[in-house]
């Protein structure tokens, strides 16, 4: 293999147009993490699923990386992952081949790249969806001033990608799912933005959109401001959804506890998704207007609208009576479903067609929105909320750690894995055992791990296993054993996932340690602002960290808003805020919140300056 592994026949690059290959490139090498120049069959499906095709069976993913690896490797080199793309996007669609039938089975057309006036471009997408979270824009945002000149956007229309070319908007947006994430004071706003100015923005809300839990897998701010209408619709589904289901827990509503099955605990309730409290909120109320057929899925179970009549029924019978089944028409019954769920004030984000076609994405939201309008449960007792009070009390020592810790998880793309609470859900060891063996590979002994625990015996030999692989990865492991995992200690647990998150962290890097770090970071500042730690109390102002970023790209600080004469606890607070978001601006992945760096937590704070050092070596100034 040559000393650059990305070196190819100048032949194939010319036969992509310029602004495809560069995207090609990118997702290619941002899955290619070692820089090798191969990837095996798991990098394959991660670039496919974020091409759109995400529904690509274990099966097919198989079939296409054999049809790929063309000298039978098991492993695909770049060329040869560039001849894929190739056949992918085959302008003319009779021009059939292995690969495209594959895809066409798996990804039942959700992408596909035809020729328009013998250019290249992004056309096959759903354009219900595209309608739905277009409404949501509308909605969420409609009270924002500085949205005004953006909305409302046509759901019918492409509106929607071509206004979020310059970020405002999915910054907006991200700040609704989850308030705060982004300082407004750094976004962009201006008339006629350049591209530098376009680009901060995109990267601020790319990165953004990691911190709140999204799952980002090759999206740059290439892929908004060309128009890749397939990979946007996938990230802003991940943003939409917790804006219409982020109300949608514990904490907001305390009474969902009588949600509870038999033999479970309080504490399992945490382990479900916003989504799965909604099928049990669902399912709760079909029960009691005993109707025996509960809903497994948002997609067939509901396509018929039968049980959204007896639910909507069930939480206003006046204005709600269930005439809607002796409509034979389905489409028609579930024009009169829209029309009630209208009547309790539910936002429409769904057509009568949406519904009859299964499709669940626009269920799950159409069913949020009726239960952002009315529950339909009693007001919580005082016993309810004191007992839920004890699970989620977010002020308790490490609640902001295990946040950051578990959308950090969330972001390595580790197949099926999406955690809500990182204590429930480490109990039967496999969830740290997976990210053991993401951020170790081959320190698992998975012969004798249990993939389907069924017993609490089981989930202590998964536990002592992780206990074992992070031995032999040499981390501090001190009187910890399998049994205070398997019982949800919150110390020993944090204590694994951050030495987890740490290595991990200094492994993008190089494995630089904590001190080459810091002298990096001292080698940029003035003698002033250098620090002899990540423990050094001076650094609570934010200005080592934002001097620092000064020095990588000067034209992303407003210097009219740092505040470097004043130590009181507002200004303070609010550099911290510009920080954490300039950060972002940069393109850094920043998991720690701007109360870290004020309170000088030092291991957030280390992923913090690492994620700057890692953008620091590869950035290349926009014009």
């Amino acid at each position: 293999m040559s000393s650059n592994p990305y070196n190819i026949d100048i032949k194939i690059i010319q036969s992509f147009k310029q602004e495809d290959y560069t995207i090609y490139e990118k997702i290619f090498k941002n899955v290619d993490k070692e820089k090798k120049g191969v990837i095996d069959k798991k990098g394959i499906t991660e670039i496919l699923h974020s091409l759109g095709y995400r529904n690509i069976s274990e099966e097919d993913a198989t079939e296409l990386f054999n049809e790929i690896d063309t000298n039978k490797d098991g492993l695909v080199t770049y060329e040869e992952y560039l001849n894929m793309m190739k056949k992918i996007t085959a302008s003319d669609e009779g021009q059939q081949n292995n690969i495209t039938r594959i895809l066409t089975k798996s990804g039942k057309g959700i992408l596909r790249i035809t020729s328009s006036s013998g250019d290249m471009s992004y056309q096959s997408f759903s354009e219900e969806e595209r309608a739905a979270f277009t409404k949501v824009f509308n909605v969420a945002l409609i009270d924002d001033q500085i949205c005004k000149k953006y909305l409302p956007m046509d759901p019918d229309s492409n509106d929607i990608f071509t206004r979020l070319k310059d970020g405002v908007l999915l910054c907006k947006l991200i700040n609704k799912a989850q308030p705060g994430t982004i300082d407004d004071r750094v976004i962009i706003t201006k008339e006629n933005m350049n591209v530098f100015q376009m680009v901060g923005n995109l990267n601020l809300a790319i990165s953004a959109s990691k911190s709140i839990g999204c799952q980002v897998i090759n999206i740059f701010p290439e892929t908004f401001m060309e128009g890749k209408q397939v990979m946007i619709l996938g990230i802003l589904w991940q943003v939409v959804k917790r804006v219409v289901l982020g109300e949608i827990n514990l904490k907001n509503y305390p009474q969902l506890v009588r949600l509870l099955k038999e033999n479970e605990q309080l504490s399992d309730l945490l382990k479900l998704s916003p989504e799965d409290l909604l099928l049990r909120w669902f399912n709760y109320h079909l029960k009691n207007a005993n109707y025996d057929k509960p809903i497994k899925n948002f997609s067939n179970d509901i396509k018929d609208s039968e049980k959204y009549v007896i639910l909507l029924n069930q939480l206003d019978k006046n204005q709600c009576d269930k005439s809607a089944l002796n409509e034979t028409d389905l489409k028609k019954r579930a024009a009169i479903v829209v029309q009630n769920a209208k009547k309790l004030g539910a936002e429409s984000y769904i057509t009568p067609k949406d519904i009859c076609d299964g499709n669940p994405k626009l269920n799950t939201l159409f069913t949020a929105a009726i239960f952002n309008a009315n529950c339909g449960l009693d007001p919580a007792t005082e016993q309810e909320k004191i007992d839920t009070a004890k699970l989620l009390d977010d002020d308790i020592e490490g609640g902001r750690e295990e946040r950051a810790f578990r959308m950090w998880i969330n972001s390595l793309g580790l197949p099926e894995v999406y955690i809500n609470n990182l204590y429930e859900e480490s109990k039967n060891g496999l969830l740290m055992l997976q990210i053991l063996d993401k951020v170790k590979p081959g320190i698992v002994n998975w012969k004798i791990v249990d993939k389907k625990v069924k017993n609490p015996f089981n989930a202590v030999v998964n536990c002592q296993e992780v206990v074992d692989a992070a031995k032999k990865a040499k981390f501090t492991i001190v009187g910890i054993g399998g049994q205070d995992i398997k019982e949800g200690n919150k110390k020993y647990i944090l204590a694994i996932v951050w030495q987890l998150m740490r290595a991990h962290t200094l492994q993008v890097i190089g494995n630089k340690t904590e001190d080459e770090l810091v002298n990096w970071g001292n080698s940029l500042v003035d003698e002033k602002l250098k620090i002899k730690n990540l423990k050094d109390k001076s650094i609570s102002n934010s200005l080592w960290f934002i001097y620092i970023m000064k020095s990588i790209e000067a034209r992303i600080i407003n210097w009219d808003i740092v505040i470097q004469d004043k130590n009181d606890k507002e200004s303070i607070e609010n550099n911290a805020k510009y920080c954490i978001s300039i950060a972002r601006k940069l393109g850094t992945t920043v998991f720690c919140v701007w109360e870290d760096i004020t309170e000088v937590k030092s291991r957030l704070l280390l992923t913090f300056l690492a994620s700057i050092f890692d953008v620091a070596q590869t950035y290349k100034p926009v014009k």
